[in-house]
């Protein structure tokens, strides 16, 4: 006869939810007296319930968010201009869909960090992949690629994110190379999938970042 830890061992293969709480679900079943037909419909609900619960983890992992402050939290009085309803519109993902990409332009310490990292976690729970990492990280990781099939794997990958949240761009200045990785980065994304970019640099000064910029002011 099948012992109980055999059959959550056999169950864990396939039916990790409800391998993990088997005693419970047995009980519950008996004492409510669900027919065959219910039962499987409860594991199929606690399956479903807990792939869903895999997956935003796996997701928020590989987004590599961090920590972070909720934008609950957010003192929207500390800046002394700020769009509330644009950044709110943000949250509710829609540039997402269309594709768009936004820019947060603040000096340093007033949130724009906070609140990259919230649409990006916004973004994961609601279904989408994302990636947030910092300008100097992501042009770091692509400048130590020995060959050019490995830059271009690392290409796919920054480019596949359904969000691609961009940190301190304009912190440091970039030689030709770097602006030009950032650029294949932006290139292959545009009207495809969304980027965040966050910046303490009006669009009319980053030509002191970027080599040969022609940017408007």
């Amino acid at each position: 006869m099948t012992t109980m830890t055999d059959l959550k061992s056999r169950l864990a293969r396939f039916l990790i939810a409800t391998a993990e709480q088997l005693e419970d679900f047995l009980a519950r079943a008996t004492k409510a007296r669900l027919t065959p037909a219910q039962i499987l419909e409860e594991i199929v609900r606690l399956e479903e319930i807990d792939k869903t619960r895999r997956s935003v983890a796996s997701r928020l992992r590989r987004a590599r968010i961090g920590r972070f402050k909720p934008i609950t939290d957010f003192d929207w009085n500390w800046p002394k201009e700020i769009d509330r309803p644009a950044i709110e519109r943000a949250l509710k993902l829609g540039f997402l869909e269309r594709a768009e990409n936004l820019v947060l332009v603040a000096t340093q310490g007033l949130g724009k960090t906070m609140i990259a990292q919230n649409l990006a976690h916004a973004a994961v729970l609601g279904g989408a992949s994302a990636l947030f990492i910092t300008a100097a990280d992501l042009l770091l990781d692509l400048a130590k690629q020995e060959s050019a099939r490995a830059l271009e794997r690392r290409l796919r990958h920054y480019a596949h994110p359904s969000l691609l949240c961009v940190d301190e761009v304009g912190y440091l200045a970039y030689d030709n190379h770097a602006a030009d990785l950032l650029f294949q980065i932006v290139s292959r994304r545009y009207e495809r999938r969304s980027i965040v970019l966050t910046t303490n640099l009006v669009f009319a000064e980053w030509n002191t970042v970027f080599p040969n910029a022609a940017l408007p002011s």
